[in-house]
């Protein structure tokens, strides 16, 4: 089985980009074998900007992307929404990878599961 999840929002302020991560975690322990995919948009592509700090007993978005990445999911980027942002010459978390429209239609066409938060 192959679920993608398509995160829209900024890693703070609202928790979705952080209840999406969740539940692709969760997934990724309940079912190792499924293809777990991630695409950032719009504001959620800051969610892969390295070295966040966060209080105490915060949660931390960083972290969770990179434990996906280690479970090997794919993490994707919009390329346009990281131009939008002025973010073109960041470095981006290991295994978060610059995107495009086009490979999110075939992620969309070749998942089994499409989940957007």
């Amino acid at each position: 089985m192959t679920m993608l999840f398509i995160i829209n929002d900024a890693p703070y302020g609202t928790e979705k980009a952080y209840n999406a991560l969740r539940l692709a975690n969760q997934v990724k322990k309940d079912s190792p074998e499924t293809e777990v995919r991630i695409f950032l948009m719009a504001d959620a592509v800051t969610c892969a900007i390295p070295n966040q700090k966060t209080p105490d007993g915060y949660y931390n978005i960083e972290r969770f992307l990179k434990g996906l990445a280690v479970k090997g999911c794919a993490i994707k980027l919009c390329g346009t929404c990281i131009d939008a942002r002025g973010l073109t010459d960041i470095r981006f978390v290991d295994g978060a990878v610059r995107s495009n429209l086009a490979e999110l239609s075939e992620w969309v066409i070749t998942s089994d599961k499409v989940l957007a938060f």
